[in-house]
């Protein structure tokens, strides 16, 4: 059985959320039964399946921060937060 596809926000509303250099701040927690992304007051957090071994959850959140926004996942960077649930990506937008 596939697994369901996670209710991602809206693109537009993610942005919002980044700050004027294009970061975006977010919560993530790995190990989760279900992948999702949210906004929960004024704050972007992730849900991903990934254990954090090697880069594999930053990875996931990477990929899912990616499909939320319509971006290529190579166009976000992690600034911050590698061994960290709090993580700051930067969002490199295509001109």
């Amino acid at each position: 059985m596939a697994r369901p596809r996670p209710d991602l926000p809206s693109a537009a509303a993610l942005a919002a959320l980044a700050d004027d250099q294009g970061r975006l701040a977010l919560r993530v927690t790995p190990g989760a039964r279900v992948e999702s992304l949210a906004i929960v007051d004024g704050q972007a957090v992730a849900k991903v399946r990934a254990r954090p071994e090697d880069g594999k959850a930053n990875t996931a959140v990477r990929d899912l921060l990616a499909r939320a926004l319509g971006l290529p996942a190579s166009r976000l960077h992690l600034l911050r937060g590698a061994t960290s649930r709090e993580k700051l990506f930067q969002i490199e937008r295509i001109a």
